[in-house]
């Protein structure tokens, strides 16, 4: 499932085609994604105007001029293709082609930009859902996400007061939504290596017995951040299905310091260790023994 750095990556695609536009015609080739769309989906979107598209953990949020907030999850395998006027596309360096099967691009945007902008999604996980603005806060889906990892009021305080006196592993404590939005499997791995934390450690040890955070949480909120900015320069992770609108292939894949390198040498400076998988909730674990304690 794409993580906040695919996620982000395709914000940034579509803002160019969709911020200022309006929605000149919606086709909506079926009733339902994962959920039922709503029965007047096409009318509530039909002419009105994208005021901003926005990111919210793995939510793309566009915010319209009738006062409803278009709220979009690409779900397991979902992804959007941009065609500019004529049917024009520009393949870049890593570019794949992608599904022609007609039968899976389920929403069809076309916008006063001149953009031609298609939902695909052959497993059908993804959703699409409007929300009244003034209830967005409210919207079961949001309503309990934790704070955003790359903004300004997530620090290292903030982590700690969130994971003191939890029992749960370090790993699954920074996979849980409620602690923290937008991360997943990939990049937790990555930013415990980072941080030379164990995924094994338990999560309240980043934090005093009083909550205050412990040098590890400062080292694991720089480790986030750090990882997650250079995933999102890079276009983010592409392993089975993420694409970027122009078609491309995220490049992050190719930095794993331990993701999916299990037997490999660990790359930390001097570290002598072998990259090692377990399972933890159901999920593959890849760490260093050695340097991550």
């Amino acid at each position: 499932m794409p993580e906040l750095p695919e996620v982000e990556t395709v914000r940034r695609g579509l803002a160019p085609v969709m911020e200022g536009a309006r929605f000149t015609k919606v086709i909506a080739h079926r009733g339902d994604l994962r959920w039922p769309l709503a029965p007047d989906f096409v009318a509530r979107l039909e002419g009105k105007r994208v005021e901003g598209l926005g990111r919210r953990a793995k939510y793309l949020l566009a915010d319209l001029s009738s006062g409803d907030v278009l709220v979009m999850h690409l779900g397991m395998s979902g992804s959007f293709r941009v065609a500019r006027s004529g049917g024009k596309t520009t393949p870049g360096r890593y570019y794949h082609e992608r599904s022609k099967n007609a039968a899976h691009d389920h929403v069809v945007f076309h916008m006063s930009s001149g953009a031609r902008i298609a939902f695909n999604d052959p497993r059908r996980f993804g959703m699409m859902k409007l929300v009244p603005r003034a209830e967005l806060e409210r919207e079961p889906l949001l309503r309990a996400l934790g704070p955003e990892p790359l903004g300004n009021e997530f620090d290292a305080a903030m982590l700690a007061r969130a994971c003191k006196g939890k029992k749960t592993s370090l790993k699954a404590a920074l996979s849980d939504q409620k602690v923290v939005a937008g991360l997943g499997n990939i990049y937790v791995c990555e930013a415990l290596h980072r941080a030379r934390l164990s995924p094994k450690r338990r999560a309240s040890t980043i934090a005093t017995r009083a909550g205050a955070p412990h040098e590890r949480a400062q080292r694991l909120v720089d480790a986030i951040k750090a990882v997650l900015a250079d995933a999102i320069a890079a276009g983010g992770s592409s392993l089975r299905d993420h694409r970027r609108t122009d078609g491309e292939l995220g490049d992050f894949q190719h930095d794993f310091r331990v993701y999916d390198r299990e037997g490999k040498r660990c790359p930390t400076p001097g570290c002598k260790g072998t990259i090692r998988r377990m399972v933890q909730t159901g999920r593959s674990t890849f760490f260093c023994p050695v340097c991550q304690r």
